[in-house]
């Protein structure tokens, strides 16, 4: 069965062509205007992939983002007519996958879908690299449900989370640049100003790090990248 598209969107006209244009990609696509109808469609029929505009009226773009991160892993990539970079960064510390500016081009943004989706499908499937690391401090990785287990707690992990904690434990003790780290999570080439990385790394370390102001296992290799620490070395 064809991946299940939600778009949220209250301009009518963008969203009857976007919805149009994912059809004709063979998509299985609903579309809706607000945070009301969108709820009733996720409570029938959970899509695979939210399409949400940052500024819808009533509850807006972020708010809902954070709402459906803690309680799914639904794929979401917000859609913003915004400039300020600010959104876009608030955006993924909520949650997001991805993010499109308007005017955006439509097969850029169903190469994102396309890669999201993938993504997505290997839940379950992600085998750790020799040397990987699933135990430290008070943390196990569980790489098939994609989240973190403590004592204390459990720490569900988004798909771009995911991604990138399991490429840095697959890799203890290497410091894997922005670059690198970009291909990994399907955002193509780094640019200089792209914080996606940053923001990221943030949000895991205020899920594992006892003072992520100063961590433990996720360090900044200043210049060069993001580095786990081996357990051994900690």
């Amino acid at each position: 069965m064809s991946a299940h598209i939600l778009i949220v969107e209250d301009d009518r006209v963008t969203r009857m062509r976007l919805a149009g244009y994912l059809r004709g990609l063979g998509y299985r696509v609903t579309e809706v205007e607000d945070a009301v109808s969108m709820e009733n469609v996720i409570d029938r029929d959970p899509p695979e992939v939210l399409l949400l505009d940052i500024g819808l009226e009533g509850k807006d773009g972020l708010t809902i983002t954070r709402e459906q991160r803690a309680r799914s892993r639904v794929g979401i990539i917000l859609l913003t007519s915004r400039d300020e970079q600010v959104d876009r960064i608030v955006g993924l510390e909520m949650g997001a996958d991805d993010y499109v500016t308007k005017p955006f081009d439509r097969r850029e943004l169903a190469a994102r879908i396309k890669n999201l989706l993938s993504r997505i499908a290997d839940i379950g499937r992600s085998a750790p690299q020799p040397g990987a690391v699933d135990d430290f401090g008070p943390w196990h990785f569980d790489r098939i449900r994609h989240r973190l287990v403590s004592a204390a707690r459990v720490e569900a992990l988004s798909g771009q989370e995911f991604d990138l904690l399991n490429a840095l434990t697959s890799n203890p003790g290497i410091t894997l640049g922005r670059a690198r780290l970009c291909e990994i999570l399907g955002r193509g080439t780094w640019q200089l100003g792209d914080r996606t990385i940053d923001v990221l790394v943030g949000r895991l370390r205020r899920k594992i790090e006892a003072d992520p102001a100063n961590p433990d296992w996720l360090l900044t290799r200043t210049g060069e990248g993001y580095c786990f620490v081996r357990p051994e070395e900690s």
